[in-house]
């Protein structure tokens, strides 16, 4: 717990009304959708940059560890106090400060949910395209420091590619603006990379400059099932072969497609081995000639079943319920550890027969969900962490897991981060010298060690 002087000193900067540290209170912030709890010794809700600056100072003052935190939804413990000290939570700064379609750029603070900026682009007929899974809920601070992705990621990039510019503020309470407003600028360092996916380890970003797209002219939307999951892999790698990246490919095996059905009832085949959600957006004329040749490409790997969404209700409903598969996916078991290990679009094949054989060695249930058109593979297994033995099953499958995705030129984590979940899997993809020039960083903006302390660095 904090003593007296050091809670009065934070109470004299943001008042009794947005300080919490009763225990069911501190509760409430001690987890995320990861496994491992630890709760803060107190939570504070800033709002403004100013506060956040002078709350800095002096957790900098006590050394008091400091972790900032959106919405909680990471699923890799990232937001999670770990070394306890205080929780800055930034749902009071929610404020959309600038629409600029025109310069293609908006300005929001972090605690702003990344639907409500979808939702405040659409009537100009723009938008954002990262679109976590927990985008009607996550903020784009948090999307920030984990670098979120998303389906549409496979045409339009992750956070770190619309992120324009920054206002952070450091650990000793200075605050620091870097990038700008405009599309092009190589002026400096581009310090807005370093901060993005940095788990709130370097910094606390306090306003964001996003840049913004034009909406296509059409969009249209396959769902297609197959006999064979190893098939459904093959008919990604054929169609991204053909020349065509389509906005999203996402990979559902049968149990995952049999859990979504479960719940959003919209008549999906329960035999079928595997399905792709394809989609496809541009002008009218070539996105007619590009559905045509993945229909081609479907059929080549022998699709079973191709249905084209015929209107936008359907499409969200689509999307709505892939978005969901977590959620229903977790109703399985007790626990359950989602990961996302990410290899070489021509190597989803392989990956997805090295993680049934994995997992079928420890007679373990396995869902596998994947972003499959940029490799991102999410394996879900659902298990009973009270259960020792089966808890041990799944710790040396997701370890020998990692292991093969290294193996076949892949990486730890396409979107979901390190947090406490996998630092001790870094040096399967860092050497020792890679691993040493990152805390290199991390000493010399953050000497104390008082941000998101035990994480990846």
């Amino acid at each position: 717990m904090l003593d007296s002087q050091e809670k009065n000193e934070f109470i004299q900067i943001i008042g009794k009304d947005r300080y919490l540290d009763r225990p069911e209170e501190l509760a409430c912030y001690a987890y995320d959708a990861f496994l491992i709890e630890s709760a803060p010794d107190a939570v504070i809700f800033p709002q403004t940059t100013r506060e956040v600056s002078e709350i800095l100072k002096t957790a900098s003052k006590f050394k008091i560890p400091v972790t900032g935190r959106g919405a909680g939804t990471s699923v890799c413990g990232a937001p999670i106090p770990i070394n306890h000290g205080i929780v800055l939570c930034f749902s009071k700064m929610d404020e959309i400060i600038d629409v600029n379609t025109r310069d293609r750029y908006i300005i929001v603070q972090p605690g702003v949910v990344n639907a409500d900026v979808q939702k405040a682009l659409a009537p100009f007929g723009f938008f954002y395209p990262p679109d976590p899974g927990s985008m009607n809920t996550s903020t784009i601070g948090g999307n920030i420091a984990m670098n979120a992705g998303g389906p549409r990621c496979l045409k339009y990039g992750v956070t770190m590619d619309y992120v324009l510019g920054m206002e952070v503020v450091l650990a000793s309470g200075e605050i620091v603006k870097f990038g700008s407003k405009n599309v092009k600028d190589v002026t400096g360092y581009k310090l807005s990379s370093l901060f993005c996916g940095s788990e709130g380890t370097l910094g606390i970003i306090t306003r964001a400059i996003l840049k913004v797209v034009p909406m296509p002219e059409t969009v249209k939307t396959l769902m297609t099932t197959f006999n064979d999951l190893d098939n459904t892999a093959k008919a990604v790698t054929d169609i991204i072969g053909s020349g065509i990246i389509p906005v999203a490919m996402e990979l559902m095996d049968k149990l995952t497609l049999n859990a979504i059905e479960d719940v959003a009832n919209l008549g999906l085949d329960r035999n079928a081995a595997g399905s792709l959600i394809i989609e496809i957006d541009g002008n009218k004329e070539a996105c007619n000639k590009e559905i045509k040749k993945i229909i081609e490409t479907l059929k080549k790997n022998g699709a079973i079943h191709i249905q084209e969404a015929a209107s936008d209700t359907e499409r969200e409903k689509l999307w709505t319920a892939r978005r969901s598969a977590y959620g229903v996916f977790a109703k399985l078991a007790p626990d359950i550890i989602s990961e996302d290990v990410t290899v070489p679009v021509s190597k989803v094949p392989q990956m997805i027969r090295k993680i049934i054989e994995i997992t079928d060695k420890y007679s373990l249930k396995v869902g596998i969900l994947a972003h499959a058109g940029d490799g991102n593979m999410h394996p879900m297994i659902p298990a009973d962490r009270k259960n020792k033995k089966e808890w041990q099953k799944v710790e040396k499958a997701f370890s020998e897991i990692f292991q093969a995705a290294v193996e076949l030129d892949g990486t730890l984590s396409g979107e979901h981060g390190i947090g406490l979940a996998k630092s001790a899997y870094l040096p399967l993809v860092m050497n020792k010298d890679s691993i040493k020039l990152m805390k290199k960083i991390k000493q010399a903006i953050d000497p104390d060690l008082i941000l998101n302390p035990g994480k990846f660095v």
